[in-house]
């Protein structure tokens, strides 16, 4: 059972209590395998970001102007932040130009029949402030298990702000063997001679299936 369902199940109550409920429903341990899957929460990827920032409060207009790139994605799918740890794709046998074409990096070449497509779109997303020497964070609700991570920064000059992510513009920084199963991985990457605004592209290769997920993460090099 999704977020999306668990909301819509909650209706009700949402009519009484307000739109507050929808967050503690979408906070609830429910089984099923439709909620357990993960993302990376350091430096936050973008939905997780704009679930973090704004889930309790998903509705206040002030988001339009204190973070309008999270304002969009929630106008265009609630739920792309309600499932925050759902954006992957199966059977993409490691061709991942193939099912993820330029411009769509971010949604996982519209996964999820389209839920994610607001996370492509280009403006000035919240950032995270890291250095040269920094680490990937990731959170396995699901303790899937890793084969490898891959982790790729935007090149220096490409601005995400104005322009579209596309698979040219990265540079990998760090490439991983496998995980064991857990909840919280660690992935140290280094590099060197950027500054300003990036984009951090990592994709988390599980080892349960032939799973892939594809998360961005906006960062400034300080």
């Amino acid at each position: 059972m999704t977020c999306h369902d668990r909301v819509n199940l909650g209706g009700w109550v949402l009519r009484l209590g307000g739109v507050f409920v929808a967050a503690v429903l979408c906070l609830l341990p429910w089984t099923g395998t439709a909620s357990a899957h993960g993302s990376v929460v350091d430096p936050a990827s973008r939905n997780y970001g704009c679930w973090l920032r704004w889930g309790g409060d998903f509705q206040n207009p002030a988001m339009a102007q204190e973070d309008p790139m999270c304002w969009q994605a929630w106008q265009a799918d609630p739920n792309a932040m309600w499932n925050w740890n759902g954006l992957y794709r199966n059977g993409s046998g490691g061709n991942f130009p193939a099912v993820v074409p330029d411009g769509q990096l971010c949604s996982g070449g519209r996964a999820e029949s389209g839920r994610y497509n607001s996370l492509d779109t280009v403006g000035a997303w919240k950032t995270t402030d890291v250095t040269d020497d920094f680490t990937v964070k990731l959170y396995d609700q699901a303790s899937h298990g890793a084969d490898y991570f891959k982790v790729y920064v935007s090149r220096q000059g490409f601005d995400p702000a104005t322009e579209a992510l596309t698979w040219g513009d990265l540079q990998l920084v760090a490439e991983t063997g496998g995980y064991a199963p857990s909840q919280n991985y660690e992935i140290p990457v280094s590099t060197s001679g950027l500054s300003g605004r990036h984009v951090v592209y990592t994709i988390w290769q599980a080892s349960h299936m032939d799973q892939t997920y594809f998360l961005c993460s906006d960062v400034n090099f300080t």
